[in-house]
């Protein structure tokens, strides 16, 4: 998770801006916005593909570790925006994980996108 984690954060406010994340024990939700020039396909593509060298290295093992397809979502108004936030960093309270620590909100900008 925490490979993850650090990874999301690396490229924050270069390709893309967070506004709230999560790293699950078996997924991850980001809420992004991509700053010009990128794509959520080639985010995602780089993303996943370093996680997976990074963690299969720790775990002695090679092969696919993420599902090839994302269920990404185009975030239309300010309040679709704010239940997907609420929806993110619910999740770990939702699977009975309390102070789970990979998990982060970016207030200032979640008031800017609105």
């Amino acid at each position: 998770a925490k490979i993850v984690a650090d990874s999301l954060k690396h490229f924050d406010g270069i390709r893309y801006l967070l506004f709230a994340w999560c790293v699950m024990p078996n997924h991850v939700h980001a809420v992004f916005s991509c700053v010009e020039g990128f794509d959520t396909s080639s985010i995602l593509h780089s993303l996943k593909g370093f996680t997976s060298r990074e963690i299969n290295k720790i775990l002695g093992r090679s092969g696919t570790l993420w599902q090839a397809e994302s269920f990404d979502r185009c975030i239309r108004d300010s309040q679709e925006l704010e239940r997907t936030i609420d929806y993110v960093l619910g999740n770990p309270a939702a699977c009975g994980m309390e102070n789970w620590p990979f998990i982060a909100m970016y207030p200032d900008r979640i008031a800017e996108a609105k």
